[in-house]
């Protein structure tokens, strides 16, 4: 299945940003150099290639993670006023060999999804996964940062699917959503979550932010 994902993969550069296999990401799309992006890709493949910003580079050319998380556009809607609203549904990881000097206005990358074969296997199941202590350690933290969500929602979901929406949607820092993408397996991003949690209240508690 590898060989029907591209080599080239237009990249869309977002900081604190992430996008996991089989989960959706809504993108408001106004920026004339990704509405190009986004116009190659409908008329190709459908494919584009979310990866965060790191410190370096130029600042309209920033520098990149090497990790990056590819999605194919399912829905893409025009405003009155020029936007795309677009949802990209989460394919594949994918690392970042190299850029190709194309003569596109939007970065193209070179890439190898061979590290993340798995992605394309379904969830991982989880199995002896501690959901209590995940929903404890979250309840603790979203009281901690006064944050609202569904528990009833969170308690009934598949494992995976709450420990990725989590890693996408919640408020964590770009470089704990970085730990939780490069994550080899949904189980090992299950402990990743864990840890950040805990020294998150832990630091809460110690009166340190850091």
């Amino acid at each position: 299945m590898s060989q029907s994902l591209p080599q080239l993969l237009p990249l869309f550069p977002l900081g604190g940003a992430i996008l996991l296999p089989g989960e959706m990401l809504p993108l408001n799309v106004f920026e004339p150099r990704y509405l190009n992006m986004t116009d190659d890709a409908m008329a190709g493949e459908k494919m584009l290639g979310i990866i965060q910003t790191r410190p370096g580079g130029a600042k309209d050319r920033p520098a990149l993670e090497t990790i990056g998380g590819a999605g194919r556009i399912v829905s893409h809607k025009e405003t009155d006023d020029g936007r795309y609203l677009i949802v990209l549904e989460g394919v594949s990881r994918f690392r970042l060999v190299e850029e190709e000097e194309l003569q596109t206005p939007y970065r193209v990358g070179r890439v190898d999804w061979s590290p993340f074969a798995g992605d394309r296997q379904g969830p991982d199941v989880m199995l002896g996964a501690d959901r209590d202590r995940l929903l404890q350690l979250l309840q603790s933290w979203f009281n901690a940062e006064g944050l609202v969500t569904d528990w009833d929602a969170i308690a009934h979901a598949p494992l995976p699917r709450v420990v990725n929406q989590l890693a996408m949607g919640a408020p964590f820092s770009a470089k704990e959503k970085q730990d939780m993408l490069e994550a080899p397996e949904d189980t090992q991003r299950l402990e990743t979550m864990s840890t950040i949690l805990e020294r998150r209240l832990a630091e809460g508690a110690g009166g340190s932010a850091n």
